[in-house]
Order: C-alpha cells, then sequence, then structure tokens
C-alpha cells in the first residue's frame, strides 16, 4: 500500500507496535535492575543513527557528551533517536520542558538533571508499553520532577501556555497529521518559549531519480522514522503556519547507505549504487529551533 494511502490510524498504529515491541525488550532489562555504568559501552562514540537501523543501542552513540552513568539500562537501550536534543535545547535550571515521544524516558531523565528541582519534566507518549517502561526507569533512578502521560502529538494531555521548552528525538516525522501536531506544540508552549528537537529532514527534495517519490516512500518504514520525513522548506512552512519564528533548521548529520541497512525497498535497493546513495544523502538528521 502506498505510504499516500495510508490512513493517520493505519500509521499511528505501525508506530505503536514497532515501538510497544521494544519497550517489551527493555521492560526486562528494568526488570533485571540494572544501571549503566562507564564500562556499559552505552555512550561510546559513534555516528549511527538508530532510526534507520534498529541496534539494540541505537540512540546512545549519539549523547557522547551526556553523562550516562546512573541512568537505567533499560531506558539508554530503548532509545531510538536520531539526534540529541540535549545540545539544543540550552535548557535552564527552574524550566517546564515537555518531550514528544518520549519512549523510555532517556531525554526526559536528562533534561530533569538539567532543570533541577525547581523545574519540571513532562513526558507524553501514545504506547502504553513505553509509559510502563519511562515509569518503572524514573521510579528506579528516584526522579521526582517528572511525569508520563498518555497522549498523542495530534492532541497534548497539557494545557494552553504551559511550558517553557519542547523537545524531542525523531518523533515529529512519525505523525502522520504533522500540522496538528506543531499546532499543539504552539499552544501549550508559553509565550517566548521554544521548540528544540531533533527530525530527521529531507534536504531539497526527492526528485529527479529512476523511481517518484510516491514510489521512494511508499517503500520505506513510517515506524523507522524516514517514509514521514519532511523537506526543509515543508517543515519551514507548517512551523510558519502554526504561529512559531526564529525558525532554524541545521543539518547535522547527512545519511549513508550504512545508516539504512536493511530498510531500503527492492525498487531503491536495484538502483545503480552511486544513484541510491544520492537519494539515501538527502535524508538528514537535523536540529529544528523555533521560537513563540
Amino acid at each position: 500500500m502506498s505510504t499516500y494511502l495510508r490512513t493517520p490510524d493505519a500509521i499511528k498504529s505501525e508506530v505503536q507496535n514497532r515501538y510497544g515491541q521494544v519497550a517489551d525488550e527493555n521492560l526486562q532489562v528494568a526488570a533485571a535492575g540494572s544501571c549503566c555504568g562507564p564500562s556499559s559501552g552505552a555512550g561510546s562514540s559513534g555516528d549511527s543513527c538508530c532510526s534507520p537501523s534498529d541496534s539494540s543501542s541505537c540512540g546512545s552513540p549519539l549523547y557522547l557528551g551526556e553523562d550516562l552513568t546512573e541512568l537505567p539500562e533499560a531506558a539508554v537501550a530503548s532509545s531510538r533517536g536520531c539526534g540529541n536534543p540535549q545540545t539544543i535545547a540550552g535548557l535552564k535550571a527552574g524550566e517546564v520542558v515537555l518531550d514528544l515521544g518520549s519512549g523510555g524516558g532517556l531525554d526526559v531523565l536528562l533534561a530533569a538533571r538539567q532543570v533541577g528541582p525547581t523545574g519540571f519534566v513532562y513526558g507524553v507518549d501514545m504506547t502504553d508499553k513505553m509509559l510502563e517502561l519511562a515509569r518503572a526507569n524514573a521510579a528506579k533512578i528516584g526522579a521526582t520532577n517528572v511525569e508520563f502521560r498518555k497522549g498523542e502529538l495530534e492532541n497534548l494531555p497539557l494545557p494552553d501556555n504551559s511550558v517553557d521548552v519542547i523537545i524531542s528525538n525523531c518523533v515529529v516525522n512519525l505523525s502522520p497529521e504533522k500540522e496538528n501536531a506543531l499546532s499543539e506544540a504552539y499552544r501549550v508552549l508559553k509565550p517566548g518559549g521554544r521548540l528544540a528537537i531533533s527530525d530527521i529532514v529531507v534536504d531539497g527534495d526527492l526528485s529527479g531519480f529512476p523511481v517518484s517519490e510516491a514510489q521512494i516512500r511508499a517503500g520505506l518504514s513510517w515506524a523507522g522514522c524516514i517514509a514521514g520525513a519532511l523537506t526543509i522548506d515543508q517543515f519551514t512552512g507548517l512551523l510558519e503556519s502554526a504561529g512559531f519564528g526564529e525558525i532554524d533548521i541545521e543539518i547535522q548529520h547527512r545519511y549513508n547507505l550504512d545508516d539504512f541497512l536493511g530498510e531500503l525497498p527492492t525498487e531503491l535497493s536495484s538502483l545503480e549504487p552511486t544513484v541510491v546513495q544520492e537519494l539515501v544523502g538527502r535524508f538528514t538528521s537535523s536540529a529544528v529551533r523555533a521560537q513563540k
């Protein structure tokens, strides 16, 4: 079925199934009671992005600058991000933060450290198993300035003008209704509040290839964060429509074939390698910043 013909409910179901499986795997880790230490490899260097691949430690190499010690192993291992929003958000003590698609809670727990006891961090996720995992991870380290709520990006369970900063890690691309998701983000931000997220963004467009954009997107996975990626111009336009200003989209990593591993459909993998590399290279991990 073409990506463009998938209903929003079908896309959400695909995403929930994928990340529910991730949560199930890591709930077992959480039950074991272990935490990441300096020798665990959780903070090892590397440029791999976890959205195209499905490595069990995929998000952790992107947090090289963060202290992942004393965090539950399940929070680190369940990360499925494409960047590190901590490095672009510039969080300050006392701020109220919202993490969209909070997963196993890694970014919430890291943000909670930065905003301190006078600040607070909300995590919103639509997958029950991920919420169970995140709450278990927060309880394990005694985090008291965090709360995880069930909800969808298109209908956030927070009041108007209630948060200072919105972060997320490779989540907006998962929404089948991005205009609504960004409008909701704008609604819950306080005046002067800021959006600081990592996301997969297409540099330029997906034209000029032997296969059409529709064929390209139809063969890619929504749950893998690439089929639903916006172009830079599309992302900018939707942010402007939602009311945001001071918009900046900075490319941080351009993908290569190794990043995509088995995600390429037959229609694409059968093309000349140079053509496939050019196509893959248009997908980027980018920092997206905007202000209300």
